[in-house]
């Protein structure tokens, strides 16, 4: 009795699980019936999709290769482009080192020896010239101050004889 007892049991639990459990297998057998035809639609829908693109492919074949030139070329444009601006930079940059350039040549210019000696001989010409030319003008400088000294003392001389010859009229007419 106590295995019938048992066994009435597990069956009467058995049953309230499958009553409890069948629910949810339907439910999920519901649900699986559901996303099988959910697969079903998709795998369709994939198997157009692989049909138009394979139209679009066989159309867009001539295409591809215009689109593969076009990207080519931007691909060069872009590398032309910054080639370009590189260069421009390289300009500026030698620009400046040939101003840099210029003014130290200028610098050096200024102190180059040939044309220093060239102005220096000149200088030393004109330096020869202005050496003889005031030698001259000394020279007659002292002559002129020479003469200028002795028409001073003859004009004193002629003061004094004419002084003396004012004071020997009146000595001459106090004689007389």
């Amino acid at each position: 009795m106590l295995s019938v007892n048992k066994l009435e049991k597990v069956i009467e639990l058995e049953e309230q699980l499958r009553s409890e459990y069948d629910g949810k297998l339907e439910e999920k057998e519901t649900e699986i019936k559901r996303l099988a035809e959910k697969q079903a639609e998709l795998e369709s829908t994939v198997a157009r999709q692989l049909e138009t693109i394979a139209e679009m492919s066989a159309k867009v074949a001539p295409n591809q290769r215009t689109e593969q030139l076009n990207r080519e070329l931007t691909n060069r444009v872009e590398k032309l482009q910054e080639e370009v601006s590189e260069l421009k930079k390289r300009s500026k940059k030698l620009q400046k080192e040939l101003a840099e350039e210029r003014a130290e040549n200028k610098t050096l210019k200024q102190y180059d020896p040939a044309r220093m000696k060239k102005n220096l001989d000149t200088t030393k010409k004109k330096l020869a010239e202005k050496t003889r030319a005031n030698e001259l003008l000394q020279k007659s400088a002292n002559k002129a101050r020479g003469e200028n000294a002795e028409l001073q003392r003859r004009i004193e001389e002629l003061e004094a004889k004419l002084a003396e010859t004012d004071e020997n009229p009146q000595s001459e007419e106090a004689a007389a």
